[in-house]
């Protein structure tokens, strides 16, 4: 009975001592079996996601449809930088918007040179135009249109009733 009550009293510091020890393993295994269970649910979605692309795939052939295309073609930069393009807009519709006592034909070519710099614009930032299928008032509001579309995207363009613009000297 003597030895029982030698190794009691260190048992119990022993015990006293290692509990907030125990507390924290609770807390942390806590936090251990939520990102286990998140990390799960994410594997499991992705799986998931990638069983309904396959099936996808092959019921409309991608593989088939791949060999096809030439998928180098989607690197080639066949256009201005957005900048540069941005800069042409606003410069076009300086000039647009002033075309009062100018001949047909310039009137014309710079229509048509800011109707290609908005196809140039809109192809960079993904907004859908239809600027080469319209004509007369259709065509102008297209291009209202599409200038709404674009500066929404985030590209400056002059309003046209803003006037001429100050100079910053």
């Amino acid at each position: 009975m003597a030895i029982v009550h030698a190794f009691a009293l260190p048992l119990a510091l022993l015990a006293v001592a290692c509990l907030p020890v125990a507390v924290a393993a609770l807390i942390c295994a806590d936090e251990l079996i939520d990102r286990l269970a998140c990390w799960f649910a994410g594997h499991r979605d992705s799986r998931r996601s990638r069983r309904v692309i396959d099936r996808l795939d092959r019921s409309f052939e991608v593989d088939a449809l791949a060999r096809e295309v030439d998928l180098t073609e989607f690197d080639r930069v066949d256009h201005p930088a957005i900048e540069r393009i941005a800069a042409d807009l606003r410069r076009l519709g300086d000039q647009r918007l002033s075309i009062a006592g100018r001949s047909r034909l310039w009137q014309d070519a710079v229509l048509e040179a800011y109707d290609d710099r908005l196809r140039l614009a809109s192809r960079c930032l993904g907004v859908a135009e239809h600027l080469g299928d319209l004509d007369g008032v259709d065509l102008e509001i297209e291009r209202v249109r599409v200038e709404g579309e674009l500066q929404a995207a985030g590209l400056i363009l002059p309003s046209p009733h803003a006037g001429p613009r100050q100079g910053s000297g």
